[in-house]
This record gives C-alpha cells, structure tokens and sequence, in this order.
C-alpha cells in the first residue's frame, strides 16, 4: 500500500482530460475504458457525489432530484476525510491509464491489423467524464471503437449506467467524426482465465505472509460491492457473474483454502445483498476463525473501497475490535503482468473475431423498469451492426 500511495503522489494522477498514452500517428482502434471513476483530490468529492447520487441507472431514490443532492452534500465531509486518508484522492484514472498504456502497446505487437491502438479513460462521475473523452475521440476518427467496461462482472448500476451514458451523449450530440466508425461492446469478462489467474496469484503472495502452520486455515473473503436486494430481484446478472469469477479462482488455488462471498459498501437503509464482509469476519471469528484473506474480487484497480473499507476499516480497526490474528489483503490487478495479458486477451480476441455487441447485453432484466435501459440497448444494437 505504501508503494502505491508514493506512486499516486508522484504526479501521474491528477490527468485532468489528458490522456495517459501519446500515439503519434492517427489511432485506427480506439478502446474506450469505462469505468465510474474516482476523485483524484478531495475538492472534487462533492461533484462526485452528486453525480453519483443524481444518477438513477447507479441508485434509485424517492424525489431524487432533492434528496439525491441533499445526501451528497451530507456526506462530503465524511469522504473527504476518507480519502485524506489514502493519500488525498483516489489512485483509479492513474491505474487505468497504466493498463491502457501497457495494454495497447501490447495490442500493436499482438494485432498490427488494427494498430495503432490507443486507449480513452470514460468515467461516469468525474474527470475525464464519458462525454468529454467521446469528443476526444471523435477528435481523432479512428476506423474502430471499442467500448471495453472495466467491470468484469455486469450489473446494471455499473456497466449500464456507463452505456447508458455513451447512449445519453450521444442522442444528444450526433455521432459527425465517428459516424463511418466501426463499433463495438465488450461488457464483460469475469470468467477470462487470465483473470482467475491474477487473482490466484495475488492470493499466493498474501497467504505466504502467514505463518506457515495457519496457512491451511486462512479463510478466503471474496469481497464485492453489494447490490440492492430489488436490483437483484429485478434480475440483475451481477452476483451470479462475481460468483463465476470466485469459483474460477478457487480452481486455480485448487481448492486450497476455506472460502466465502461477502459483499461490503452498502449504502442507505434499504436492504441489500448479504452477508456483509464485516458481519462475515464478526461471525466467523465466533466460530474461531482467527485469520482471513479479503480478495477484491469485482475491482481491478485500488480505490477508495480497497484502501480505505477493507485495509483500514476492516483489516487493521476491526481486526483490533474482534480479536483477528492477522486480517491480509491480496491486491487489486492493477499493472499485474498476467492482467495486464488478461486485458489484452480480451481486446485481441474481440478485434480478431469480429464481435459486435453480445446477445446477454442486448437482453434486459426480466423484470427491468428502466426504459432507458430499453432504447439505449436498441440504439447500441443498431449502432454495433
């Protein structure tokens, strides 16, 4: 964690617009990476809050154009703090555009028919947001664009929320540069090998920090972000596709170790999936648990819910507050060279073949009332083919 904090202070994090990788030549693919974004100082909590609490594709609240900036406003000071914590913002647009840069640079060697690739940072809620990076592009025309969400797994209030937002912009604003583009959706890919892989590995080194008679005991808690229980009932593929992910890594551990999904960053009285990742280590640590790994196993890059919640709220405070033996923490992807091959597997495969737009992304959820979610599916469809 230190070694990555004095990474993010060392100026690469605070991009604005600007996009991490020069390409000197005109791009013939563009891979735009989306993903929800972080603010990189804590003067911009507030309008990331905001943006997020007014979002109604992410969360869905009674008189939402009034209570959704009044909780934001209420919450800032407590966000602020977190993330002064942590090093004063987030670390996610500076991880993002290292794997675009390794990625692509990867992608001109592997694919030269659709070099040069370059790649674009879309966040839904703060710089660079979705509608700026689309100008950037069309800036740059190139014959592919390859939308690439950065969630593994899909849920509507992530991956949706970040397509819906490309279809917002442009219903808006006509498609002009990019018109006689190729487009393209990967919207997910939570069961690459390559995936599985990482995560494996990044499990290894934390359990080689235990001594090695607790070894066999340590509990695996793959920890995701959890979902409101209506968004689940609506059919949302989320906690199935992490499920997947967790199963595909226990493969590769060979089954080694005993192990959970829990789900952490609950947010507002309603009831959401469960159990919680603190109510997990309470239980088991009754039942004589001592020592635990927490996975990240829905994020690819350290933010806020890494840095803070799982090694400050959980692996140091209430390891202190229950007892724990040792609480460790196996790292997000990040630049890992088996994630960074991962994403370039997927991007590769996707160009090679000749995707458009899958067949599970265009399908709603049984019982979806989002009508955006209906037209915006639509547009994409006709959009990719």
């Amino acid at each position: 964690m230190h070694s990555l904090l004095k990474l993010f202070s060392s100026g690469t994090a605070n991009h604005g617009l600007q996009q991490f990788r020069t390409v000197t030549t005109k791009p013939r693919t563009a891979v735009v990476m989306l993903n929800m974004g972080g603010p990189q100082n804590t003067d911009q909590v507030h309008d990331y809050l905001h943006r997020i609490m007014t979002d109604r594709d992410m969360i869905q609240l009674p008189v939402q154009s009034k209570l959704g900036p009044w909780i934001a406003k209420r919450r800032t000071p407590e966000v602020q703090k977190k993330y002064s914590e942590i090093g004063g913002g987030s670390p996610i647009l500076k991880w993002t555009n290292v794997q675009g840069e390794l990625m692509c640079k990867q992608l001109d060697k592997l694919s030269p028919e659709t070099a040069p690739h370059k790649h674009y940072v879309a966040f839904r809620y703060v710089n660079p947001l979705t509608e700026d990076t689309f100008r950037e592009v069309e800036r740059d025309q190139p014959e592919r664009v390859v939308l690439f969400s950065q969630y593994p797994q899909y849920s509507c209030a992530t991956s949706g929320s970040s397509f819906n937002a490309i279809y917002t912009h442009f219903k808006e604003n006509p498609l002009n540069g990019l018109a006689q583009a190729r487009w393209s959706v990967i919207d997910r890919w939570g069961t690459h090998p390559l995936l599985a892989k990482t995560f494996a590995d990044n499990i290894r080194k934390e359990l080689d920090k235990f001594p090695a008679e607790k070894r066999k005991d340590v509990v695996l808690l793959f920890s995701a972000h959890s979902l409101p229980l209506r968004a689940v009932s609506r059919g949302d593929a989320y906690p199935s596709e992490v499920g997947a992910t967790v199963q595909n890594v226990m493969q590769e551990l060979g089954w080694s170790q005993p192990y959970c999904l829990v789900w952490q960053s609950k947010v507002g009285p309603l009831p959401w999936l469960e159990p919680f990742t603190d109510d997990a280590i309470k239980g088991y640590v009754k039942q004589g648990k001592k020592n635990f790994i927490l996975v990240p196993i829905a994020f690819v890059n350290e933010h806020i819910e890494t840095l803070h919640e799982l090694d400050i709220e959980y692996c140091e405070e209430l390891a202190h507050e229950v007892g724990a033996e040792k609480i460790g923490r196996a790292a997000a992807p990040n630049d890992h060279p088996l994630f960074i091959e991962a994403l370039t597997d997927v991007v590769r495969h996707h160009l090679a073949n000749g995707s458009t737009v899958g067949p599970k992304f265009l399908l709603r959820c049984p019982a979806c009332v989002n009508q955006k979610c209906s037209v915006s599916k639509q547009w994409f469809n006709q959009l990719c083919n």
